[in-house]
C-alpha cells in the first residue's frame, strides 16, 4: 500500500498498475492504492500533462513495436526412436514445452530483444498460468492476454519420425472459439500502436475478418500465418488488409487450386492470392527455402542456409520472427527474408520448439 505524502512513489505505482492493465479504471486504481477517486484523477491528469500517459485508455508512451495475436498452448512432442510403424505402438522420446504459433513468434522476438506483446487466450488453469509466466520470462508483454474461467488451455500434440519430420499432429483448441472480435476491439488502442501486427488463423473466422478489415481501413501493417489447411479456410475472400501472407505449398494449393512444384506454378498461386488483396505472399517450401512474390510483380527465391535437419517443429515461426526482426529494424524486405532464413536454419538445428535465437547468430549466418 502507498502511504500518503509520498507523491513520487504514488506516481510510479500508478504507472506500474496502468502498464499491467491500461484499461484499469480510476475506481480500481483508487481501491488498489487506498486513495480517493478524486486524488487518483489528479495524479492521472499530472501524468498526462507530463506525457507519461497518452490516450483515453491510459496508453503509456512506451509502446510495443510488434503485436502477436493468436495461438498459445501446451506443446507435447513425441519423436519415434526408429522408423514409424503404422497400426502398432512406436517407442518415442517425449517432451512438453510452450507452443502456439503467435506465442512462438512472440517468444522468438523476445529472444531477439524486440519490443513485443502477445494477445492470446488460455484457460484459468495450471497450464495457462505456467504458459503465460514462462512466456513473460522470455521478454514478452503478456498483460493484454486473457485467462478464461472454466476453460481448458489449448494443447498441441505432434508425432515426429526419427529424422524430425512431422508425421501427425492433433490439436485441442476449442478454447479459441471464444476469441471474439469484441476482445480485439477492447484491446485495439494497444494493437493499433504497433508497427506490425502478426496474427495466425487459430482465430475464429469472424475475428479474422474483423482484424483484416480493420487493418485495411486503418492502413495497419498486418502479417498472417495460415497455420494449417483446415484453419486456413477461416480466411475471408477479401484479403485486402493483409500485408504479408505466410503459407506453405499444400495450403497454397488448397487455397488456389494450383498444384505443382515449379516456379511458374508458385507464381500463378501467388498471383491468385494477390488478386484477393494480399500485398506480399511468402510460400514456405519446407527444406527448400521460400518463394516470395509481391503485388508489384517482384519476386524472390531464397535458398536455405546450410544446416543439419534436427527437428522441423517451429521452423516457420522462426522464419517469420527473423523477418519481423529485420523489418522492424529498418532492413530491406529482401534482407528481412534472409534474416528469416537465418532464423529458420537455427530452428532446424534445435530440438526445442523455439530455438535459442540471437541477433548475433542471425547476422553471423548472413555473413557466412
Amino acid at each position: 500500500m502507498v502511504k500518503e505524502g509520498s507523491f513520487v512513489l504514488k506516481d510510479q505505482r500508478i504507472l506500474e498498475l496502468i502498464k499491467e492493465n491500461p484499461f484499469i479504471t480510476q475506481q480500481q486504481l483508487s481501491e488498489k492504492l487506498n486513495l480517493s477517486r478524486s486524488a487518483v484523477a489528479g495524479y492521472i491528469s499530472t501524468l498526462t500533462k507530463k506525457g507519461e500517459i497518452v490516450g483515453r485508455a491510459y496508453v503509456l508512451k512506451e509502446e510495443s513495436k510488434i503485436f502477436c495475436i493468436g495461438g498459445a498452448n501446451i506443446d507435447r512432442k513425441n519423436r519415434t526412436l526408429s522408423q514409424v510403424q503404422y497400426g502398432t505402438s512406436n517407442p518415442v522420446s517425449s517432451l512438453q514445452s510452450l507452443g502456439g504459433v503467435a506465442r512462438n513468434v512472440a517468444e522468438n522476438l523476445g529472444k531477439l530483444t524486440c519490443d513485443v506483446s502477445l494477445i492470446a487466450l488460455t484457460g484459468e488453469d495450471q497450464d495457462g498460468e505456467w504458459l503465460m509466466k514462462q512466456t513473460k520470462q522470455q521478454g514478452v508483454d503478456v498483460s493484454q492476454s486473457f485467462a478464461l474461467n472454466g476453460e481448458k488451455t489449448g494443447a498441441y500434440t505432434s508425432i515426429l519420425d526419427s529424422s524430425g519430420e512431422l508425421v501427425l499432429a492433433v490439436a485441442d483448441m476449442e478454447l479459441y472459439d471464444r476469441f471474439t472480435s469484441g476482445l480485439l476491439e477492447e484491446r485495439w488502442p494497444h494493437i493499433a500502436s504497433a508497427e506490425v501486427i502478426f496474427a495466425d488463423t487459430n482465430l475464429p473466422e469472424a475475428t479474422l475478418s474483423y482484424l483484416i478489415q480493420r487493418a485495411d481501413k486503418e492502413d495497419r501493417h498486418l502479417w498472417i500465418h495460415t497455420v494449417s489447411t483446415t484453419k486456413m479456410k477461416r480466411l475471408p475472400e477479401d484479403l485486402s488488409g493483409v500485408g504479408v501472407l505466410f503459407i506453405n505449398l499444400e495450403e497454397a494449393a488448397e487455397l488456389t487450386g494450383v498444384h505443382g512444384g515449379t516456379k511458374e506454378e508458385w507464381r500463378e498461386a501467388c498471383d491468385l492470392m494477390i488478386g484477393r488483396g494480399v500485398s506480399k505472399v511468402v510460400i514456405h517450401l519446407d527444406t527448400d527455402g521460400v518463394f516470395v512474390r509481391t503485388d508489384t510483380g517482384e519476386e524472390e527465391y531464397a535458398a536455405p542456409y546450410p544446416h543439419t535437419l534436427e527437428d522441423g517443429t517451429g521452423v516457420k515461426e522462426a522464419f517469420i520472427s527473423g523477418m519481423l526482426f529485420g523489418y522492424t529494424h529498418k532492413e530491406s524486405f529482401r534482407d528481412s527474408i534472409l534474416l528469416g532464413m537465418a532464423a529458420a536454419a537455427e530452428a532446424w538445428q534445435s530440438t526445442e520448439t523455439v530455438a535459442a535465437l540471437s541477433k548475433e547468430k542471425l547476422y553471423n549466418q548472413l555473413q557466412s
